[in-house]
């Protein structure tokens, strides 16, 4: 095993796929000259040149576009969105040509393209540029949504995203770039839509993905001092979810809390409540409770920010009233 940062598994996951397959190619916003807006393409334009690593214009919705276009004719583009708040310009090229090409064309033409980027909050951006777009984009058909946790699943997910056949949403934090982790030394893929069980637990299901998985694992070290036993699944794929997963926790557990970087409306910790209601109500031994940011635009002051975000104090205070304590 060896120790990178997030930022790091993404460039050789980019960089593995390309020396592998020459149709592979990423475009965006500084991802070139500058190293990446993140610096998640370091390295990269040195080793595969101008016609392999491109340089866009502030232009969302024609390089998207360009992308979508050359994947339907057998190439397999990575578009680097500097943010997905960006990406709401090229969202009509997203949603009605690269999610419906296939069915469209009655299967004459598939899109394999990435979408990759940072999601949801960073500090304080301001309301335009905190937002959690997961639930938008798996809401569509067509679409498959990643949403990585830690460079070992960053890299091994992107990799398995390259090489799928279909438009995948690769979802990042700019708060995770520097994140460290164990990667292992050799090749390696993970598959789409396989959740995976962080830690296992015996009193509560605690179900989350993306960064704010983070406090779920301060609150189980809390929790654990008083002897509460949390297991925590991170989905690591939003679409398609893995909800034999989630059920199966449930069963053992009895008790769910799902963390949720996102408004409370309609979103993906929505949809898992509804799933487990209707296909594992019966081992409910209390209803379900989903933490989700306030129902607000993200607010720029610092202070309101810590008020809007989830933090692992409220799941603390989940885990607790599910179990009534």
């Amino acid at each position: 095993m060896k120790t990178l940062q997030f930022r790091q598994a993404i460039a050789e996951a980019m960089s593995e796929e390309m020396r592998r397959d020459e149709s592979i190619y990423l475009m965006g916003e500084e991802v070139a000259e500058y190293n990446g807006a993140y610096k998640a393409s370091k390295g990269m334009l040195d080793e595969f040149g101008p016609d392999r690593v491109l340089d866009t214009p502030i232009s969302e919705l024609g390089f998207s576009g360009i992308a979508i276009g050359s994947a339907m004719n057998g190439n397999r583009p990575i578009v680097e969105f500097m943010t997905f708040n960006f990406a709401l310009v090229g969202i009509d090229q997203i949603i009605n040509n690269a999610a419906k090409i296939r069915q469209m064309s009655g299967g004459q033409f598939n899109c394999p393209i990435v979408f990759r980027g940072p999601t949801a909050s960073a500090g304080q951006l301001g309301a335009t540029h905190s937002q959690a777009f997961e639930s938008w984009f798996a809401n569509c058909p067509g679409l498959k949504v990643v949403v990585p946790s830690n460079p070992n699943d960053a890299k091994g997910l992107l990799k398995s995203a390259i090489r799928d056949d279909d438009p995948v949403i690769f979802m990042e934090s700019e708060q995770m770039y520097g994140d460290k982790g164990e990667v292992p030394e050799g090749e390696y893929t993970i598959p789409l839509g396989v959740a995976d069980i962080k830690r296992e637990g015996s009193d509560v299901t605690i179900v989350s993905f993306g960064k704010i998985i983070k406090e779920a694992y301060l609150a189980a070290d809390e929790l654990h001092k008083e002897g509460i036993s949390c297991e925590i699944i991170d989905l690591r794929t939003v679409k398609p979810l893995d909800y034999e997963a989630i059920v199966n926790s449930v069963k053992k557990t009895n008790r769910l809390v799902v963390l949720e970087e996102a408004w409370p409306f309609g979103n993906v910790a929505t949809e898992i409540t509804y799933h487990i209601q209707s296909n594992a109500f019966d081992y409910l031994d209390a209803p379900i409770v989903k933490i989700n940011t306030a129902d607000t635009p993200a607010p720029y002051s610092p202070v309101l920010l810590a008020e809007w975000l989830p933090n692992h104090t409220d799941v603390i205070k989940a885990v607790k009233k599910v179990l009534y304590k």
